[in-house]
């Protein structure tokens, strides 16, 4: 397993829509943000990057957005803007049920080096294939 370490700012703004993750059903919540924004997003031919981006914050909170193509006045979507300054990321390719397996690996191995992950953490998800094999998608894990 290959993490990098990056320690040049990033700077993400994303619209979309947040929640509360009741019962700690960070899946479910996150979807079901993700299906009401895309739901707005094709019926206002929003111009987007087409990634879903989803980020788990503290108290349970969970954003489920995407990056715009412009930054306009869309007053139809939350707007969130997350800066990290030092990060973990990890590109995991292949099927998304072995995710949560590859988070907890992804943690560990970081403690175990020495750092520090704290929240926000952002899955930013590639373009939908149906060969699991091929899925993509970016970790990134905010570290102290």
């Amino acid at each position: 397993m290959h993490i990098n370490i990056i320690t040049t700012p990033l700077q993400l703004t994303i619209h979309g829509f947040g929640g509360i993750a009741v019962n700690h059903c960070y899946a479910h919540t996150a979807f079901e943000l993700s299906g009401r924004m895309w739901q707005l997003i094709k019926a206002f031919n929003i111009p987007n990057k087409g990634k879903n981006i989803w980020v788990y914050e503290s108290h349970h909170a969970v954003f489920a957005g995407v990056e715009l193509e412009q930054e306009n006045n869309v007053t139809i979507l939350e707007k969130k803007t997350i800066c990290l300054n030092k990060y973990a990321y990890y590109k995991h390719t292949g099927a998304y049920s072995l995710l949560k397996q590859t988070t907890q690996s992804i943690i560990q191995e970081l403690k175990a080096s020495g750092y520090q992950v704290i929240l926000p953490n952002i899955e930013i998800y590639g373009h939908w294939t149906n060969d699991e094999s091929q899925l993509e998608k970016e970790l990134l894990f905010a570290l102290q």
